[in-house]
């Protein structure tokens, strides 16, 4: 299976070139956050002919995550358990939830496409939303793993941190007024790993960004962020036999400010011991 991440930033303004790349590419699965739109906004049609199947969860024209997949997509979930929801001066636990999570089984891997909460501010309460969202998840990996400790799990997406300081190429951002690489949101990370998940890429591609702002020539000048991931279970990580980071996907006509981020996985042991290790 080769399975990317991409936050597409719209998919309907961005559809050609997304789908080219999974065709060109060979992807056979593909995990989209930032589609902005319905699912029946969706423009389904150009994944179908290009033989992908599609699962979409929007509920207006922010946020919203999807799969595409050469393969059937089962067991579809549009919230992990406790996921918060967010609304701007809405206090309590019943905040209404937004777009931002999709899971569905795919050839015996389960795959969560993730668009994590931006933060905004430090001092803002979706601040604490991302946090609080951050450990529900970290809450459910580990139930999950605990469980089912063979699954083929995958959190793949956009996290909106930088889980260390070369993960950060970007002036602007700062620890201590930024949001992105507070030790808090770098904690949180952090309990992802702790538990039981790995970056899977990292070991094959140590150095690189995968998203740069529009403004101020942030690209020309490679002033990044790594905040794009594919976090998987022993049992995944323990299959993963290549990863890339798509750069050029930057360049061009309208591209997304996020690139792809790629992983060949072979979850049959052919060649185990040509396979790289991944820790």
């Amino acid at each position: 299976m080769r399975l990317a991440t991409w936050n597409v930033n719209s998919i309907r303004a961005r559809i050609v070139r997304t789908v080219e790349f999974a065709v060109r590419e060979n992807i056979d699965v593909l995990a989209m956050q930032e589609i902005k739109c319905k699912p029946e906004q969706f423009p389904y049609e150009a994944f179908e002919e290009a033989g992908y199947h599609v699962e979409a969860h929007g509920l207006n024209q922010w946020n919203g995550v999807a799969i595409a997949s050469r393969q059937p997509i089962t067991d579809v979930e549009y919230a992990f358990p406790d996921m918060p929801g967010f609304l701007k001066g809405h206090e309590g636990p019943d905040a209404p939830q937004e777009a931002r999570a999709l899971g569905a089984t795919i050839d015996g891997v389960k795959v969560w496409s993730l668009y994590v909460p931006n933060g905004r501010g430090l001092d803002d309460p979706h601040f604490a939303y991302k946090l609080h969202w951050l450990e529900a998840l970290r809450a459910y990996t580990q139930s999950t793993l605990a469980t089912h400790p063979d699954l083929p799990l995958a959190l793949v997406g956009d996290f909106n941190i930088a889980p260390t300081d070369a993960d950060n190429g970007d002036p602007t951002i700062v620890q201590g007024v930024s949001t992105h690489v507070s030790p808090e949101e770098r904690a949180s990370f952090q309990s992802l790993l702790d538990a039981g998940l790995v970056d899977t890429v990292r070991p094959l591609v140590p150095t690189g960004y995968t998203y740069w702002d529009y403004k101020q020539l942030r690209f020309p000048r490679n002033e990044g962020l790594r905040i794009d991931f594919i976090l998987g279970s022993p049992a995944f990580a323990d299959g993963v036999v290549g990863a890339s980071i798509h750069r050029d996907e930057r360049k061009g006509e309208i591209p997304s400010d996020h690139v792809p981020v790629v992983v060949d996985l072979d979850l049959d042991g052919e060649d185990d011991d040509d396979r790289p290790m991944i820790f």
